[in-house]
């Protein structure tokens, strides 16, 4: 092989590797502007301090009709009351719930089905066992909530 073919050769390698690179930050780039997180990823504790401070005033939610479910967050009352108790988040599989003990027992605040899983059926409460039960490809999730003292808790299903 000639020195000239080994020049070219080398000339094509790195060209090769620019623009390999190139390719790449550009779609880091873009990737992170389409599919980033709004705010970034947030910790485990940052959500918890989420969770504990007063929600904002919402508009009331129009209750949903027997039989009906929801595949969004359910928005929760205007303000928090003054019977409003310990709040915990509960996760399976198939999504993630949110539940408060207070006055007149246990209430699903927002539940949210995970990527694959829709909610199935909800039991919002207040009452003394609430449930959400999340059904996708995978399988059934049912998540139940009961208040133990004034701390919402998973029980397994009766």
């Amino acid at each position: 092989m000639g020195r000239r073919s080994i020049l070219v050769a080398t000339g094509w390698v790195a060209t090769a590797a620019v623009a390999t690179l190139i390719g790449l930050g550009a779609i880091r780039l873009v990737g992170e502007s389409i599919t980033g997180t709004p705010g970034g990823v947030r910790s485990e504790a940052e959500i918890e301090r989420a969770l504990a401070s007063p929600e904002p005033a919402l508009a009331s939610p129009e209750p949903e009709p027997a039989g009906t479910t929801s595949a969004t967050p359910s928005a929760g009352p205007a303000a928090p009351t003054a019977s409003s108790g310990v709040r915990r988040v509960f996760a399976t599989e198939g999504g993630t719930a949110v539940a408060e003990c207070g006055a007149a027992g246990v209430r699903l605040v927002s539940w949210a089905p995970a990527q694959g899983y829709r909610v199935h059926d909800v039991d919002r409460g207040p009452d003394d066992d609430v449930e959400v039960r999340f059904k996708g490809s995978a399988g059934e999730y049912e998540l139940k909530v009961r208040c133990m003292g004034s701390e919402p808790v998973s029980v397994a299903d009766d």
